[in-house]
């Protein structure tokens, strides 16, 4: 029998909800409603079963890891009642999809998805992510490839990356690579620096701009005071939230605006 993880009691969380909407590319969904991925190097299944979360494919070694990933010690229950109470469309965004947890990924595969995703859909980002991993990842038993480290990448030219199909992205995921290698951009120090500071240094890379800074930083570093704006979240806030900024969302910003990006989404009406 495969090995498993199991965490219990496990409340707001929704896999489809939070592995499918948008914040992470490497997650595919099987007909039982289980998910299998490949996160940190390790190529597991998940699923829920009542409140138990089971981490198939993984050992008691691994339980911070999958717990600090799938934020399971954040209270998102208390939180989104909190945020509810800022606006009545937000209250509605989050009792829409109130399964949504913020992913603490591996920085680095969140910046280079997060270049990848730049005026792109997320069936083609998925594609062109795996597509990455199986060229230049390391492979793992299962045969999936974990995500292809900086150093690995550092040493790639545009046309290496050619096979990808990423089109303008790649110049950007080589000058990433390059400068998160050498440690002119220095991705532990966005963890804890000021946010003004952390986004700063993230847009010393070629083609990271604002969006993919904040993008970085909430779903990379769980800076989830990160507030990212793309097309939808431009639209929604002209649209429902006119009178207000990222800011008027408080210290949770960053999981108000995955509740309003996913409901926007998933609701176009909102906007014609």
């Amino acid at each position: 029998m495969t090995d498993a993880l199991i965490f219990n009691n496990v409340t707001d969380l929704d896999l489809a909800q939070t592995l499918d909407c948008g914040q992470s590319f490497r997650w595919v969904e099987n007909s039982d409603g289980s998910f299998s991925g490949v996160a940190f190097g390790k190529s597991v299944k998940v699923l829920l079963s009542g409140t138990d979360l089971i981490i198939e494919n993984s050992s008691e070694d691994d339980r911070r890891l999958w717990q600090d990933y799938f934020d399971l010690d954040l209270d998102y229950g208390k939180i989104r009642g909190d945020i509810s109470k800022i606006h009545p469309v937000l209250s509605e965004a989050a009792k829409y999809a109130p399964g949504i947890r913020i992913l603490r990924q591996e920085p680095y595969e969140a910046l280079c998805t997060f270049i990848i995703s730049q005026n792109n859909n997320i069936k083609r980002i998925k594609g062109i992510v795996q597509r990455l991993c199986e060229s230049f990842g390391e492979p793992l038993p299962d045969g999936q490839y974990a995500f292809p480290t900086a150093e690995k990448m550092a040493r790639l030219s545009v046309d290496d990356l050619a096979p990808l199909r990423a089109g303008f992205r790649a110049r950007y995921l080589c000058d990433a690579a390059k400068r998160v290698a050498d440690g002119e951009v220095n991705l532990e120090y966005c963890r804890t620096a000021g946010y003004d500071y952390a986004r700063a240094e993230l847009m010393k890379i070629t083609g990271v701009g604002v969006k993919v800074a904040d993008c970085t930083l909430l779903f990379g570093m769980h800076r989830i005071e990160a507030f990212p704006i793309d097309v939808w979240m431009k639209r929604a806030m002209e649209k429902l939230f006119p009178d207000m900024t990222a800011d008027s969302f408080g210290e949770y910003a960053g999981i108000a605006q995955q509740y309003i990006f996913h409901y926007s989404r998933m609701h176009p009406e909102l906007f014609e």
